[in-house]
């Protein structure tokens, strides 16, 4: 005999934010010390470790880390492999294309799909998601423009500079300005114990 599904756990703020960025800050600190490709498998077993730290503590996998950790761990493979430090630079820009795709795909066919991003951490009426969705989307293809921009103009050590410090600020602005629109179409927790 089974119980009711339990409610999925989620991670608090502070070790989420520490599990997404620790591979982050060790791939620019093993870069500064190893150069990028020592950098690239050092990144590969952060990101690894990051997922089985995430799975200990809430039970599951993540979507999007488990869709993020598979582009490192192949575009990781080949950076070392071919001794190529494209693949390593393209991973972003693969990363945020595939996101605004998928974000768009679930507009045009009715399904905001940021709500999977979020993982079930806010809770939003469905034109909220919408918007958030959508501008979410935009953003990822203008990141991947960026990253374009920077790895293909600078050197390997300066887009490992804006890679960990540029990217994570600009998201973090860009969320920001999102506050307004999920203050504005929050909802309470259906599952929520009143």
């Amino acid at each position: 005999m089974t119980d009711a599904a339990a409610p999925k756990k989620h991670l608090a703020p502070l070790p989420k934010l520490a599990l997404d960025l620790g591979p982050l800050l060790l791939f620019f600190f093993a870069n500064s010390y190893g150069g990028i490709y020592f950098a690239t498998g050092a990144f590969m077993v952060a990101t690894v470790a990051t997922l089985a730290i995430s799975y200990y503590l809430i039970r599951r996998f993540p979507v999007m880390p488990i869709f993020t950790a598979v582009i490192v761990m192949v575009f990781g493979a080949l950076t070392l492999w071919l001794h190529d430090d494209t693949f390593i630079k393209l991973k972003p820009t693969i990363i945020y294309v595939m996101f605004a795709a998928i974000l768009l795909f679930g507009l045009a066919t009715g399904r905001p799909l940021f709500q999977l991003v979020l993982d079930g951490a806010f809770h939003m009426k469905e034109e909220g998601w919408k918007l958030l969705t959508r501008n979410w989307a935009f953003f990822f293809l203008a990141m991947a423009v960026v990253n374009e921009f920077v790895w293909r103009s600078f050197t390997t050590d300066q887009w490992v500079t804006f890679k960990t410090f540029g990217f994570l600020p600009l998201t973090l602005v860009f969320a920001l300005m999102q506050a307004p629109i999920m203050a504005k179409y929050a909802i309470k927790d259906p599952n929520a114990k009143n």
